[in-house]
């Protein structure tokens, strides 16, 4: 006699952990970017930890999901994080001279290319991840050319553009979780072509998709 043994996933939505720690990290920064408190420990702690780390464990979470779009995205912004703290403080250990301004510029770039790719996956998702990655794109840019010009005031209007982009994550990670601890939309995010949440859930067909067949 034939038995099928099917396997479903019941672990916990990773994302508003992985939205949450690139969110609060992103506004502590550039409320630095926009002048209103010096760059120091706490903000270096917040990269590496909240918005490095944790970020980074959420994508490797998302990957054992199958989410590729979310694994992508969080272990990217996560090891993003990583890097601009390496930036920061290799240079006062001697082991790599400053970046200058033209290599900020094309590290800034690079980011906003990757960011804008991802924006357009957005779309087949829903409208809160639209806004979260098209105003990280728009700052990615804002910064490279804050960087390129030397004009501080493209530098500061970054700040607040960032600020703004950084709220927009949180929204999107608190509102998914008080939706799935009330089990119904409270906080909406609007919903895109085809995929409510950042999460995407496969169809899968039960009589095809057997972990084991004894």
């Amino acid at each position: 006699m034939q038995k099928t043994l099917a396997i479903t996933d019941t672990t916990a939505n990773p994302a508003p952990l992985g939205l949450l720690g690139f969110g609060m990290t992103t506004v502590l920064l550039n409320l630095h970017n926009a002048g209103l408190f010096p760059l120091d420990a706490m903000i270096l702690g917040m990269g590496v930890f909240y918005g490095g780390l944790g970020q980074i464990i959420v994508g490797i979470m998302e990957w054992k999901k199958n989410n590729t779009f979310a694994a992508t995205a969080f272990t990217s912004y996560g090891l993003f994080w990583l890097t601009l703290v390496a930036l920061i403080l290799l240079p006062q250990t001697g082991y790599a001279a400053k970046p200058n301004d033209m290599a900020m510029t094309a590290y800034l770039t690079m980011w906003g290319l990757f960011t804008a790719v991802m924006f357009l996956a957005t779309f087949r998702l829903n409208r809160a991840l639209q806004v979260v990655f098209g105003s990280l794109m728009i700052l990615f840019f804002l910064l490279a050319i804050g960087d390129f010009t030397g004009n501080p005031t493209i530098k500061t209007l970054a700040g607040y553009e960032g600020i703004f982009c950084g709220f927009s994550a949180i929204y999107t990670g608190l509102a998914q979780v008080i939706n799935e601890v009330y089990g119904r939309t409270l906080a909406p995010l609007g919903a895109g072509e085809e995929v409510t949440v950042l999460e995407v859930e496969e169809e899968v067909d039960e009589d095809a998709e057997l972990a084991n067949v004894f």
